[in-house]
């Protein structure tokens, strides 16, 4: 399980039921499902992966299957890395410098 951090002011936009809009508006309404007041995306080559806040970052677990083709792979990494940009706030540049500065 990894937190990510959520860019000031950003956090408002996963109160409610933001958090899973951005789930389904990137993934699908049809592979969101919410078990135990967690997120669950069932997509691509995730095998799930679930999501819920967590003091004021966003929880993210993944499980991934490693027998999916190459174009499958490609495009779950695309929708994973949409996700993570509309729900936190920062872009992949941002997300990785900041882990490299440690926070």
């Amino acid at each position: 399980m990894q937190i990510q951090p959520i860019k000031r002011g950003h956090g408002k936009n996963l109160e409610g039921d933001g958090l899973r809009r951005i789930l389904a508006d990137v993934f699908g309404e049809e592979h969101v499902g919410e078990s135990s007041g967690k997120y669950e995306v069932f997509y691509g080559a995730l095998n799930p992966l679930r999501t819920w806040l967590e003091g004021k970052g966003l929880a993210v677990e993944t499980i991934m299957k490693k027998d999916v083709d190459e174009e499958v792979a490609r495009d779950t990494i695309k929708k994973y890395n949409q996700f993570l940009d509309r729900a936190t706030g920062y872009t992949a540049k941002e997300r990785i410098k900041r882990a490299r500065k440690g926070g």
